[in-house]
């Protein structure tokens, strides 16, 4: 409703977690980084916004790692890239289609209607 404080997010560490789990999820350290849960499953990364209470807030664009760096995923035309600073390495179908279902499982397990 207009005018109502809405939480963002999808809550607590203990309410997320396990469901993170269930679905190949693991939390990265990231001890450099205060303000972003990383998530990783299968290579593919994503990072979490990190609210002050500690919950799960707004994902980000999922991408892998190359070569030290993250890497997302680019359209080119009609060729798709991993794009890392200084770096651009194609995509393959395979690739493209688990960075898909890594995204939607996030999304998922992000959820609030559970």
């Amino acid at each position: 409703m207009v005018g109502e404080p809405q939480r963002r997010g999808s809550g607590p560490l203990q309410d997320v977690g396990p469901r993170l789990v269930q679905a190949g999820f693991q939390l990265l350290p990231a001890f450099q980084i205060s303000t972003h849960y990383v998530l990783e499953r299968d290579g593919f990364l994503a990072l979490v916004e990190r609210l002050p209470d500690g919950a799960f807030g707004n994902a980000g664009a999922p991408g892998v790692l190359l070569d030290g760096s993250f890497a997302v995923l680019v359209w080119k035309q009609e060729q798709a890239f991993f794009v890392t600073k200084g770096r651009q390495v194609p995509a393959t179908a395979e690739q493209i289609e688990a960075l898909r279902r890594f995204d939607a499982d996030l999304g998922h397990a992000l959820a609030t209607d559970h």
